[in-house]
């Protein structure tokens, strides 16, 4: 079945990627370099949305019964989602300005030292990471996501992602606020293999060679890549490296089965029923980690704060000795203001409250909304651009309760940053 845009998308049609140079030069010059982004919706067919993300009920189906409902929300995504029957731009993420709108991609691609500063487009090319709210009515397979020397094997990078539940976006834990996560120490690789070789049997076991965690709202995980996990139904921000590569491992989730093809989409084709090769792309030291939550688990650590704002790590440390993606969350008290000054560009979502952003006499409001029709713009999102970041943004509450942002970023952008288990030195 052929899948097509919905009718009732208020934005226009995107400028090409060969005439965004005076698009993005007018949208800078207008916003001081804070760029507002339009809401990048992602339907997954295998899961059932959690209904929190604040779209209009009617909408959750928008692309269609058959594509499944929308569970996801990406930001400052130059990612594209990895789905069967997916738009060309699904899960792309465009900018909006002087009623028009061109991909953030293209955006980086035409300009990326003044978007994401000439170190990092040097390095990438690209803006390497994204970020998206994931929102499930229960848990999820337990699956793994690839390193990058596997995912490479299908033309991919792989990915390492982090996890932040943010209480403003949990007013219900839904079906199952627990994650299992690796796999209980002294499990071998043998009996990983005998669950994929019961995969037609209905539940292939993999759950019981795992723990669960109670999810915690303010707090978070890092998930290096070839990591087990099973995510719970809290909706979850989650910063992460810019790939869509991912393989179950469990059969059966709550009743609904999971299709070998899920397990193997991201393995070379001659190497779809090797299960030895299936079972290897797992880190197995860090599944078996007799220590996995101590070594993975986060809490928010305030960065910065002074009268009426406080600026909190949300998500930080590193993966293998990398700095790949880091977040932060901004709390501003009503009629406060701050300025926040980062070494590196950001994609910013507004979880709670209203005011605005300013910089060089450009002023762009924010606004968390209550409910968001599929196709319309918002105005909770924006990328801060690397010239924005990096010389200053005003924050300004303007509303009567808290204003509240998550803004994440790019690998090595930071000098320093704390690492994992520093939250127990606060």
């Amino acid at each position: 079945m052929t899948t097509t845009a919905p009718s009732h998308s208020a934005l226009s049609q995107p400028i090409s990627k060969d005439n965004v140079a005076a698009a993005l030069d007018a949208a800078m010059n207008a916003s001081g370099g804070i760029l507002r982004l339009a809401p990048a919706w992602v339907p997954r067919s295998f899961l059932h949305p959690g209904k929190r993300l604040k779209l209009r009920p009617e909408d959750y189906y928008a692309y269609g019964a058959h594509r499944g409902g929308i569970d996801e929300r990406w930001f400052a995504s130059t990612t594209e989602a990895a789905n069967d029957g997916r738009l060309p731009d699904e899960g792309l993420s465009y900018i909006v300005a002087n009623g028009e709108r061109f991909l953030l991609l293209d955006a980086v691609a035409e300009s990326g030292a003044a978007m994401i500063g000439s170190s990092m487009f040097d390095k990438y090319g690209k803006w390497p990471v994204y970020s998206k709210f994931f929102d499930n009515m229960g848990p999820i397979p337990h699956h793994m996501h690839q390193d990058h020397e596997h995912a490479a094997l299908t033309g991919q990078e792989g990915k390492p992602e982090s996890y932040y539940f943010p209480p403003q976006l949990n007013n219900v834990d839904n079906n199952f606020a627990y994650t299992f996560m690796g796999l209980e120490p002294g499990t071998t690789k043998a009996d990983v293999r005998r669950c994929l070789e019961r995969w037609s049997e209905g539940d292939n076991g993999m759950l019981d060679l795992s723990r669960a965690y109670r999810l915690q709202r303010g707090t978070g995980w890092l998930i290096p890549p070839g990591v087990l996990h099973a995510p719970g139904s809290m909706l979850t921000y989650e910063p992460q490296w810019g790939s869509d590569v991912f393989g179950m491992f469990q059969s059966l989730v709550e009743g609904r089965e999971v299709p070998w093809s899920l397990l193997v989409k991201d393995v070379p084709e001659d190497k779809h029923q090797d299960l030895d090769f299936i079972v290897d792309q797992l880190d197995w030291d860090k599944n078996v980690d007799t220590h996995f939550k101590q070594n993975n688990f986060i809490e928010p650590i305030t960065a910065e704060s002074g009268e009426g704002f406080v600026d909190r790590w949300v998500v930080y440390g590193r993966i293998d000795g990398e700095q790949l993606f880091s977040a932060k969350e901004l709390t501003v008290a009503p009629g406060g203001k701050c300025i926040i000054k980062d070494p590196g560009a950001s994609g910013w979502i507004t979880v709670q409250g209203r005011g605005r952003m300013s910089r060089s006499g450009a002023t762009v409001d924010i606004e968390t909304p209550a409910m968001i029709r599929f196709g319309e713009e918002t105005s909770d999102e924006v990328f801060i651009t690397y010239d924005a970041a990096t010389a200053g943004v005003t924050v300004e509450n303007t509303g009567n309760e808290n204003l509240v942002g998550l803004r994440y970023f790019g690998p090595d952008v930071f000098d320093e940053l704390p690492n994992v288990g520093d939250h127990r030195k606060s």
